[in-house]
């Protein structure tokens, strides 16, 4: 490594530290390449970072978080949340439940966690503490649910990770169901363990009868219609994953004048929250784009694979070394910044022992979202510490059980390859 790369990496990694924003600490560092190096026009700077966000694929980002915006304008969530009350409010820990619940169903329409997380910290943490529940645990129930966003379909993380790794869309979304329904179902035995021991008492004391099970679920079934439209209209060929996206704003658009709670002036707010949205996203991937630029021309890369295969022969072993890397750099670097510079380095890497692309990718964003679960810069912890006014030590330990069960989790994916690939080799 030359001393203009390790000088442009040492601004970028001070800069984090110094609580400089994401996209600004990476063009910092990398303008620092740029300027330094006498071999190269620094408008090739400003190329790469215009060049980063030139993708066809990208497009499907605004389009899903325009269409998971609008879905809350609609009434969507509260019709959602009203079903998953009818069906597990009458197990221990009953709002609880209703919260994991909510996350996993309510994945496959906004594809943003921190969205997610902020929704429910406003509607079903007040509530939480009104039935008992404390501070703590509803917050922290709340924001590792929230976890479940990005791994069912249409998450944000795995749009960015099949445009980076040239990997099948469509794929990391069948994947992403089975993940999904993993980490809701052990954190759901988690949360009724827990309950009990606390005695936290269920929604409801009765079985719901067919008449009130019905009228919960009819308004909800529109609205979880649309994983099903995307991911089968993925598969089939009917469109392509960007498309989906469009689809799914159409698709938010009709069901707001179907349940006629879609105004202009609601309207116009989701498209200002999705314009701020997008562009936070784009300008790390703009700025993460130049510096893969760099760490490519350096052919950091290959020099790393070649270096991690010398020194590992096995790919177990290769597996756990990453998972906690990965957890390390979660801990301090947001997901898709982390995500852009380090898939071009590491998907090469776990080709070369042989490990399915699919598998790696979910292996990937399983991290990641741990790392925004994590201290001390985890964006899910101090967004909804945020909101409910819980105090950041007070999370920290009450999330002990759910970071073993994250855990295990993580060990079940990395090493029990059904989880992540029997759905994708099932319908593909």
């Amino acid at each position: 490594m030359n001393s203009v790369l390790a000088l442009s990496a040492i601004v970028l990694l001070v800069l984090l530290f110094l609580k400089v924003p994401v996209y600004l600490s990476v063009l910092g560092g990398s303008a620092v390449y740029f300027v330094l190096n006498p071999n190269i026009n620094t408008i090739m700077f400003a190329q790469r970072a215009i060049t980063g966000v030139e993708s066809i694929s990208l497009l499907a980002i605004p389009f899903f978080v325009c269409a998971g915006i609008l879905m809350n304008y609609t009434g969507v969530t509260k019709r959602i949340m009203d079903f998953c009350a009818i069906l597990t409010g009458r197990m221990p820990g009953g709002l609880a439940q209703v919260n994991v619940l909510l996350s996993t169903l309510m994945g496959g329409l906004s594809g943003s966690n921190l969205a997610d997380a902020a929704m429910q910290s406003k509607m079903l943490v007040p509530e939480m503490e009104a039935k008992g529940f404390s501070k703590e645990f509803s917050t922290v129930v709340t924001a590792t649910s929230s976890m479940i966003t990005p791994l069912i379909p249409p998450g944000i993380a795995m749009i960015l990770y099949g445009c980076i790794a040239n990997v099948s869309i469509g794929k990391l979304f069948m994947s992403g169901l089975g993940i999904g329904t993993l980490l809701c179902t052990t954190m759901m035995i988690l949360v009724r363990f827990i309950s009990v021991k606390r005695g936290y008492q269920p929604l409801y004391k009765e079985k719901a009868s067919p008449r009130e099970f019905a009228a919960a679920a009819k308004p909800a079934i529109l609205p979880l219609c649309l994983p099903i439209l995307i991911i089968g209209g993925i598969r089939f060929g009917i469109f392509t994953a960007t498309e989906a996206g469009a689809i799914a704003i159409l698709y938010a658009v009709l069901l707001g004048v179907f349940y006629k709670e879609l105004n202009l002036k609601n309207t116009f707010q989701g498209l200002k929250e999705t314009v701020c949205t997008t562009s936070s996203i784009m300008l790390i991937v703009a700025a993460a784009s130049a510096f893969s630029w760099i760490l490519t021309k350096e052919r950091i890369p290959q020099q790393l694979t070649e270096w991690i295969v010398g020194t590992i022969h096995n790919k177990y072993i290769f597996l756990l070394v990453i998972n906690i890397f990965l957890l390390m750099v979660g801990m301090f670097i947001e997901g898709n910044a982390s995500m852009i510079i380090l898939v071009p380095l590491l998907a090469p890497i776990a080709a070369s022992y042989g490990i399915n692309e699919i598998q790696f990718a979910m292996i990937y964003i399983f991290n990641n979202a741990i790392g925004a679960l994590s201290p001390p810069m985890g964006t899910l912890m101090f967004v909804t510490c945020g909101i409910t006014k819980c105090k950041t030590a007070a999370f920290i330990k009450e999330a002990v059980p759910f970071y073993i069960l994250l855990v295990i989790n993580l060990l079940l994916i990395t090493y029990v390859p059904v989880f992540s690939i029997f759905l994708v080799n099932l319908l593909y």
